[in-house]
């Protein structure tokens, strides 16, 4: 199965509307409540950092027997230096963002901490790419 949904820079009101799809959909399928919470967790993360730090972006993903990935790319200015932003705690959301109660520099190491796999690409200028994958059987939760 495959889904798609955009997200717009700037709009939290829709943030987590993906992640809400999801968790409805894997409940259906009946994906064990472990896996369904670090997928809704990773991907929510995801949502807020397009939200609150690009312009726009476009959130896939798949579903199949083994397992679940979820690609989220955004246009936006892009992650200078990768490493400091998988800090715990490193942010540069604006104050504004950071007024909503978003923006502590958790959300890229909490992504990485809810995936099997976890890929970052980024370029200065253009935007970041995420791909995340979840397997639903032997993953971290159930090693």
């Amino acid at each position: 199965m495959h889904f798609e949904f955009k997200v717009q820079g700037g709009d939290f009101v829709r943030a987590g509307n993906a992640s809400s799809q999801i968790k409805k959909i894997l409940k259906q399928l009946n994906v064990d409540s472990t896996i369904i919470k670090r997928v809704v967790v990773a991907l929510y993360e995801g949502e807020v950092n397009i939200a609150a730090h690009a312009f726009n972006g476009l959130i896939s993903v798949d579903i199949d027997t083994e397992k679940i990935i979820i690609a989220l790319d955004d246009n936006g200015p892009g992650i200078p230096d990768i490493g400091l932003a998988m800090q715990p705690g490193f942010s540069t959301a604006s104050p504004i963002v950071r007024e909503m109660g978003f923006g502590a520099g958790m959300g890229l190491p909490n992504i990485k901490d809810n995936s099997d796999d976890f890929k970052i690409s980024s370029e200065v200028g253009l935007g970041t790419y995420l791909e995340i994958t979840v397997y639903l059987k032997g993953s971290k939760e159930g090693e």
